[in-house]
């Protein structure tokens, strides 16, 4: 009885941690603000797509955006090729927009965000100790579309290797 009530407890304070607006430097970020799901999205490291969902919640009384994704790969067959699920914490430090994701399998360290504010970010990791360099990005095209792509410069690169990208179709 005691699981069921703690259970319950913490699905309502999720619940109302959504309608926290988002405050200070994470204001531009609103546009990510709900529930996103995708069609078919390319995946160039094994040559077919992807489909999910993604959540974007304000946390912390809006100091805090979090992104929680479940993911589904297919192969170029459109066979099931596993899944996964992923987080990513965004928020201000130091005057810049960081970023920390983790998948249970890699760690990325977004050390900075280009924001146009209502409109874009573009989250990149920093090149240290022969590591590559990772950029994601996320474009408003509509109030119900949101582009996304995800790269990497190889170390001692310098030109971006799409990984993947799709768009997200905003969920009422």
């Amino acid at each position: 009885m005691k699981t069921h009530f703690l259970a319950l407890a913490m699905s309502v304070t999720v619940g109302h941690a959504h309608a926290a607006p988002l405050s200070g430097d994470l204001a531009g970020l609103s546009f990510l603000l709900g529930t996103w799901s995708s069609g078919q999205g390319k995946v160039a490291d094994i040559g077919g797509t992807s489909a999910g969902s993604s959540v974007f919640s304000a946390q912390a009384g809006g100091a805090v955006l979090l992104r929680r994704d479940h993911t589904d790969l297919f192969d170029a067959g459109g066979n099931p090729a596993g899944g996964f699920d992923q987080i990513m914490m965004i928020y201000p430090e130091a005057g810049a927009i960081r970023a920390e994701y983790a998948d249970g399998t890699h760690v990325i360290h977004y050390t900075s965000a280009s924001v146009a504010p209502g409109h874009a970010v573009s989250f990149s990791s920093a090149a240290s100790g022969g590591a590559p360099v990772f950029k994601l990005t996320y474009t408003l095209q509509s109030p119900r579309s949101l582009a996304v792509t995800f790269a990497m410069v190889p170390p001692g690169g310098t030109t971006p290797r799409m990984i993947a990208m799709g768009t997200l179709q905003r969920r009422p």
